[in-house]
């Protein structure tokens, strides 16, 4: 338990130590600010000069506390959040410098076009002298907090690099050496071959890699191709160096470990703040939701219950993110001997039942079936599907983290372990009760049209294409279809 409990935190303190920069530096930035007025009023500086203005706490803290806001916008414009694994701090106290100035330069433009004098000219330049100290100690100070958990192999990546010659051998002595970088190197392999593959994927299996970087500046694209669909196939990061590829490929993010150039090819652009920003919109998305189909919900559960009794939830396994099974949570719209799943007995029986009603009467086809005029429905469950109301209680699952209120379709392990290799791509992120797939189609969609559509969305993330089609998805329900 405990074993697990690390590698979850493990993969998450990335994240963690990105984001939490933010509140800190607005945290530095107001006590920056804090601390230039009481320096301001100390005994010593009003000897030296006098205070002949009128400035009381209560009417500058409110404004301080906004202009600080104001500066994390500059911050953002100058690139501080973005992560960044091997940049300098030089380099970051560089961007906080001109952060801060250009906050300066705003404040003196607006309080000379003021009406009302201004005769604290201190406060401003001390306010700006402070908030660089302040957040540059505290960035520096994350860095050393950084460096001594990786040092600890708290939040390190494990990586193998593939390549011969003088650039594999300069990263693998660069990360083997500077373990402030976060990589552990698991293993160093020549070429990709069969017997390399193999190697990596028991590395996978025991959860003991999250990355290949690929170096062989002689390997050919059939090489590159194979690591690429085995990272895709095994959900793990894709690198590789940048001179091996000429092509242009969305999503990638390049920097730099022992001067040599490293591309990574990111499978979406949730990353970092994207995936917070993401999981923010879901946790407040879904609790509103809740509180808004709660007589829905209530409705639902009450006419299931008086049809045909217990149980009123229905789980079923499905498959998450980067392929891990979680149970989803849907009003059963099922007579109780139809239904699969640990809730329910005579499963075998149950599921060559299934299987044949699938040869008779799918709709579909490809991995994903869909059963044209179930007989296994119950009259208040084909409502409940009509209106989609039976997926209500997935809003729980977002709130718990295993889905997301927009990604593509969760389906079944037996689905899953049908999908061609380029097809498995959708499980880089986590489902959604709504999609793009959802509102483009609905059920009526073959599943290769919607495995293309929820490849677009992520590989094109954003919280307004998230926000619109959460927007679109009560238009597309009121449309009359029929439930199957």
């Amino acid at each position: 338990m405990a074993k697990s409990i690390n590698l979850i935190f493990m993969k998450k303190s990335a994240i963690i130590l990105t984001t939490v920069s933010l509140p800190l530096d607005y945290l530095m930035l107001a006590a920056a600010g804090f601390a230039a007025y009481f320096l301001r009023f100390h005994p010593y500086i009003i000897k030296i000069k006098p205070v002949i203005f009128n400035l009381t706490l209560t009417k500058y803290a409110p404004l301080m506390l906004f202009v600080a806001l104001g500066w994390i916008v500059l911050f953002m414009f100058s690139g501080l959040y973005r992560a960044s694994p091997t940049r300098r701090l030089m380099n970051e106290i560089s961007r906080v410098f001109f952060a801060c100035s250009t906050g300066l330069a705003a404040i003196t433009i607006y309080l000379f076009f003021r009406l009302d004098d201004f005769n604290s000219r201190f406060i401003v330049l001390a306010g700006w002298a402070l908030a660089i100290i302040f957040v540059s100690l505290e960035r520096a100070a994350l860095r050393v907090i950084k460096n001594l958990l990786f040092r600890a192999g708290i939040g390190v990546r494990n990586i193998a690099i593939i390549g011969s010659g003088r650039i594999a051998d300069i990263l693998f002595q660069t990360l083997t050496e500077r373990r402030g970088f976060g990589y552990r190197v698991v293993g160093h392999f020549l070429y990709f071959d069969e017997k390399t593959k193999i190697a990596m994927w028991e590395l996978n299996r025991d959860k003991k890699i999250d990355e290949i970087l690929l170096t062989n500046p002689k390997g050919d694209e059939k090489e590159a191709l194979a690591v690429l669909d085995f990272c895709e196939e095994n959900h793990l990061e894709f690198k590789y160096s940048a001179d091996l590829f000429a092509t242009y490929l969305s999503n990638t993010v390049v920097y730099a470990i022992g001067g040599v150039p490293i591309v990574e090819l990111q499978k979406t652009r949730l990353q970092a703040w994207g995936r917070v920003i993401k999981r923010l919109m879901d946790i407040i998305g879904s609790i509103i939701l809740i509180i808004l189909t709660s007589p829905f919900i209530i409705f639902s559960a009450l006419a299931v219950l008086i049809e045909t009794g217990r149980p009123i939830i229905y789980k079923n396994e499905r498959v998450g993110e980067n392929g891990k099974s979680f149970f989803t949570l849907k009003f059963r719209s099922m007579f109780q001997k139809y239904c699969i799943g640990p809730q329910f007995k005579n499963q075998e029986e149950v599921l060559r039942f299934e299987e044949n009603l699938i040869k008779e009467k799918s709709i579909k086809e490809g991995p994903v079936y869909k059963i044209k005029d179930d007989p296994r429905v119950t009259k208040i469950g084909r409502v409940l599907r009509r209106l989609s109301f039976d997926e209500l209680p997935q809003l729980f699952n977002v709130l718990k983290g295993n889905m997301s209120l927009v990604g593509p379709r969760p389906h079944q392990p037996r689905e899953v372990n049908k999908y061609a290799k380029h097809q498995r791509k959708v499980l880089n992120i986590k489902p959604g009760i709504t999609g793009l797939a959802q509102i483009s189609g609905r059920s009526d969609l073959e599943f290769e049209d919607e495995v293309k559509l929820d490849t677009f969305y992520l590989e094109h993330w954003s919280w307004l294409l998230d926000l619109i089609i959460l927007i679109k998805t009560p238009f597309i329900l009121l449309k009359s279809r029929k439930a199957l």
